[in-house]
């Protein structure tokens, strides 16, 4: 409504106790059509999650939870790998796992892996990447040569380091030419030599993964730091412990995160080169390893899939610690709340 001078007031809502609804002053009534609009904004936006994430979901169900829970179910039985399992053995299964020293010998296998490949693979990561982001000449050459390596498939580097390590392969028959060994070295199947040469193999293979994510970390680190510190009379090496290594941090825990997974679940390579009889009496066995072994070799899938249960269990309960432990402080800043 309007007054005499042409000014015009906001109305108000009452209700008196036992009345009708008065319209007064100074208060304005909402619209009744906001309520339909947020409804709608909010099925429009729900249907928009579903519609993107729905087919990643599914997949994940299908190739992830899926054969998880039928291995659990699998694992309960003596099963030949056809038909239906019918002989129902309980834990009979997971048992004999958890007694059998070829197990614990894998396990052990894959736990010095995990360290190996952090403590060799962590610092000379970091030095090439600290050398290849400097500007020199052939950068990106270097670059690429470094990172082929890892996109190299697993069965060709299998092969080939299984064939240039054998006693009459071509690193002994190199070794003897430039006078440095009389002898052959039995590299694959010396106990005591033949771990050494799988840590050879995988830093050389998996290197140039962790080089490019250190690369892509420096790249983040703002230059008006470096500059600063010059400025302040710090030395090169001063500047990486105080400056590089710290903000490097958040990189260095996500590629030690995948490192470790990827050592658990190391297979392919050690099953190419020493094969799954070599493997056990060479020290190089690994918990996949024997889960093929144990199980699809042997003829007894029931078994075969309590032990990929048990390695998935591990490595679940190893990243769920890690990530609670180590990330959490990198996941912290990266994940919002609603609050209310």
């Amino acid at each position: 409504m309007s007054d005499s001078s042409g000014e015009t007031s906001r109305a108000s809502l009452t209700i008196p106790p036992g009345g009708r609804p008065v319209v007064g002053d100074d208060v304005r009534i909402a619209p009744a059509t906001a309520p339909r609009r947020r409804r709608r904004t909010d099925w429009r936006k729900n249907f928009e999650i579903a519609l993107l994430s729905g087919p990643a979901i599914i997949i994940f169900l299908a190739f992830v939870i899926f054969p998880v829970v039928m291995a659990a179910y699998y694992g309960f039985y003596k099963w030949k790998g056809f038909g239906p399992p019918t002989d129902f053995v309980g834990l009979d299964n997971y048992l004999i796992i958890f007694k059998d020293s070829a197990f614990h010998d894998a396990v052990l296998n894959n736990g010095l892996i995990v360290v190996a490949s952090l403590v060799i693979q962590g610092p000379v990561a970091i030095a090439l990447a600290l050398l290849i982001n400097q500007k020199m000449r052939g950068r990106s050459i270097v670059r690429v040569l470094i990172f082929v390596p890892y996109v190299i498939s697993e069965v060709i580097v299998g092969t080939g380091w299984g064939l240039m390590l054998q006693t009459n392969g071509a690193v002994n028959d190199l070794l003897q030419k430039i006078g440095l060994s009389d002898t052959s070295i039995d590299w694959l199947s010396n106990p005591d030599i033949a771990f050494w040469s799988l840590m050879v193999i995988i830093s050389w293979k998996y290197i140039g993964f962790a080089v490019i994510l250190f690369l892509a970390g420096l790249q983040s680190i703002p230059e008006e730091l470096f500059e600063a510190a010059a400025i302040d009379g710090a030395s090169y090496w001063e500047m990486q412990r105080s400056i590089t290594i710290p903000l490097l941090g958040p990189t260095i825990r996500i590629w030690a995160f995948l490192s470790i997974i990827g050592s658990l679940q190391l297979f392919d390579l050690v099953y190419i080169i020493w094969g799954q009889y070599v493997s056990g009496t060479a020290g190089v066995s690994t918990m996949a390893i024997y889960m093929v072994s144990e199980g699809r070799m042997s003829g007894n899938y029931g078994f075969g899939n309590a032990v990929a249960v048990v390695l998935f269990l591990i490595s679940l309960v190893i990243a769920l610690v890690y990530q609670r432990f180590v990330l959490r402080r990198d996941l912290a800043g990266a994940l919002t709340e609603r609050k209310k």
